[in-house]
Order: C-alpha cells, then structure tokens, then sequence
C-alpha cells in the first residue's frame, strides 16, 4: 500500500514525464506537416517544442542525478546524495548547530515559554486531575510489578547494614549514660533495686546457713543461725542506709563509677575494638536479611491495597495533593514565575550544553542510514517539488527557444 507522499511524488512524475512526451509529439508533427505543407507559424511551434524537450531532458537528468544515476548509467558527479551522505550529515548537523541552537536564536522561544500556565489550565480539568491519578498509579503499580524482589532485598540489607555500621554506637552510649546521670535515672533503677534486694536477702538465711553448715560444719554447729541472722541483718541495714541517706557514699560512687565509663567510652581504644566487633558480627546484610524481607513484605502489601482498594489513604492522599497543585499553579503567582524561570533557565542551558550532541546525533544518523535509504526519503519529501522544475524547465525551454526563433527570423528575414 503507497503512502499519500509516494501518490503523490508518482503524479507528478507522471505529469512531468507528460510534458516532455507532448513537446516531442509537437516537435514531430511540426517537422512532418513542414515537409507537407510548410506554413510559417511552424516553425515558432517547431522551435518552442524543440527548446521545450531539450529543457525538459536537461532538468530531468538535473532532478535524477541528485537521487540516482541517469538511467543507470554511472556518469560522473551523478547520485549525488547517496555518494555524499556522509557530508550531507556532516553538513546538516553543523548546519542546525550553527543556525537554529544559539542563544540568539533558542532565547526568544526560551523566554515566550509559559509551562505552569499550560499545565494549570490542563489540570483545572477534572477530567485531566483524573487522568494524571490513573497514571500515576499505574505507574507505581508498574514499578512494583517490575522490582525483583531478591533484588530490593538485597539492597535494603545492604543498605541498612551501611548506616547501621555508619552510627558511633560509642557516643550514642555515652551520650545516654550522662542523659541518665542528668535525668537521675541510674538513682531511680537503684532505688526500685533496693527494696528488692533487701527481701532477697531477708528470704536467704537459710541458704547462708546452709553454706556455712557445707564449708564451716564446727562453726555453724556452734552459731550457725545467728552469723547467718547477723549477716543479713547487717546487709539490710546497710541497703536501709542507702535508701534513707540520699546523699551515701554508694549513691556518689555510682554516679561516678558510671561518669568515668561515658568517658572511658569515648577515649578507650579497648572499647572500640568491642564495638566494631559486635558491629561486625551482629550487623551484617546476612544477619539482616530476615528482618528486611519482612519489611519489604509488609511494604509490598501496604502498596498493593492502598493502589487496589478505590478509597485507599494513598489514592486520597494523591488526590489532594494534585488538588492542591492544581490550587497552588492557578493561584500562586510568585510561585509560577519561580518555576517558568527555573524550566527555561534549565531548558536554555541543557539545549546549549547539549548542542553539539545534537549535531552528532544528526550527522551519525544520517550516515548510519544505507545511501539509497537515505536518497528515497529525500526524494519522497522534495520530490514532488522538483518536478515542478522539470515541468517549468520544459516551459521555459519552450519559450526561450521560441524567443531565440523569433530574434532569429527577424534579423535574417
């Protein structure tokens, strides 16, 4: 099936093609009826037929030549495109770099540009608002179904495995040492400690009579109860003093023992070495795989019901925001100067800084195409119009021919 163009670009071949059959018939009969019956309008008919078949000859091999050889016949500088479409590429894409991507030329069109008032007005549309939510969700639905999931696995291991490895575990545990110390926090556990420990040690007479009776036999024969009872006797009363006395020795020492550990933490060589060794072996992407699986999971499925479910958070959220979008670009002035001017300085830049692979992309285009591709499809767009220079070539030929019998008759008759 012929295109419109290839129609077309045949019509008018056949057309030009016409002509010249019609002034060789002309030119025929002319001489046939001179050598019958000579009369002199003839020869002006004669010579017009005869100039307009030479015209007509001389424009065809001109056409013919640009795209192919004259009846196949390879006479020289002939198939014109298809010898030089190298250059012709060359050409071509120097040609738009040098005239239509300079700033001269691109800034007009740059600054005309108005992208928020054309995307407003669409999305005032409620038609468009609903377009753009289709879209977008089709889009995630797409980049869901596409992600592998090993693959994000993978990465979402590996990635928590960095930064969980990135954090100073030393200082976070420092840090939380002197907020304790700050917050007397390390007092309260030691007070809720206290009334614990000092049951404990009411419950454990027995047990400290028992161990003295298995190490000690003679002396616990002898008052085994009562060291056991004054053991623990003493223990209490001195967990009683540490309760009451808030300002003990044991409540000071605490608070420092536990100061000169956030200090030791930073500083300690030994420490780091624990650290980066518990990092090492406790957080690694092996040991966080299960955990990033299930979160994968659990966020694959999240995404699926809000994208399948009609009035999902997620459908709702996106539609208030493009509303509000929508809201923002047709009222927010400030804001719309802000973006146009950061789209055409961005598009200005990127179509200068991007100009000479613009020229390459051209030229490696054009030569990467076979040469008689290359002839057809320039043929096919200018072909038409170039037999219309066959057809004026015919017609002025014609004319200059009879012009020249003309000037001729009058100077030697």
């Amino acid at each position: 099936m012929l295109s419109n163009k290839e129609l077309q670009l045949r019509k008018h071949k056949r057309i030009a093609t016409g002509l010249f059959f019609l002034m060789a018939v002309v030119y025929s009969l002319m001489v046939y009826f001179q050598h019958q019956n000579p009369q002199s309008w003839m020869g002006y008919v004669e010579a017009f037929a005869e100039a307009g078949m030479v015209g007509a000859l001389a424009d065809w091999f001109a056409v013919t030549a640009l795209f192919r050889h004259p009846l196949g016949i390879p006479i020289p500088h002939t198939n014109l495109i298809e010898r030089k479409k190298n250059d012709l590429g060359e050409n071509l894409g120097k040609f738009v770099k040098d005239n239509f991507l300079t700033p001269r030329n691109i800034r007009p069109y740059i600054e005309k540009l108005d992208v928020v008032k054309f995307v407003s007005i669409w999305l005032n549309k409620p038609s468009s608002k609903e377009v753009l939510e289709v879209e977008i969700i089709n889009l995630l639905k797409k980049i869901i179904q596409d992600l592998d999931d090993d693959e994000v696995e993978n990465f979402m291991a590996n990635k928590s495995s960095e930064i969980l490895k990135s954090i100073d575990y030393q200082k976070i545990t420092s840090s939380g040492i002197h907020y304790m110390i700050e917050k007397d926090e390390h007092i309260k556990l030691l007070e809720t400690l206290l009334p614990q420990i000092k049951e404990y040690i009411d419950e454990s007479q027995q047990m400290i009579r028992d161990r003295i009776s298995e190490n000690r036999p003679f002396i616990s024969f002898l008052a085994g109860k009562r060291i056991s009872r004054e053991l623990t006797d003493g223990l209490s009363a001195f967990i009683e003093e540490i309760e009451i006395n808030k300002e003990h020795f044991v409540r000071k020492k605490l608070t420092q023992n536990l100061e000169e550990f956030a200090e030791e933490l930073l500083i300690s060589e030994k420490w780091n070495e624990k650290f980066e060794q518990l990092k090492n072996e406790l957080i690694s992407a092996e040991n966080l795989r299960n955990y990033t699986d299930d979160a994968w999971d659990s966020i694959k499925k999240m995404l699926w019901l809000n994208i399948e479910e009609p009035n999902s958070s997620l459908k709702k959220h996106l539609h208030k925001n493009i509303e509000k979008l929508s809201e923002n670009l047709t009222n927010d002035e400030g804001l719309g100067l802000r973006i146009n001017k950061w789209i055409r300085h961005f598009l200005y830049r990127m179509i200068l800084k991007n100009s000479t692979e613009v020229e390459q992309l051209i030229s490696s285009t054009v030569s990467g195409w076979e040469g008689k591709e290359l002839s057809e499809k320039l043929e096919l767009e200018v072909g038409k119009d170039l037999q219309f220079i066959r057809i004026n070539g015919t017609l002025v030929g014609g004319l200059v021919g009879l012009i020249i019998y003309f000037v001729t008759q009058l100077f030697t008759t």
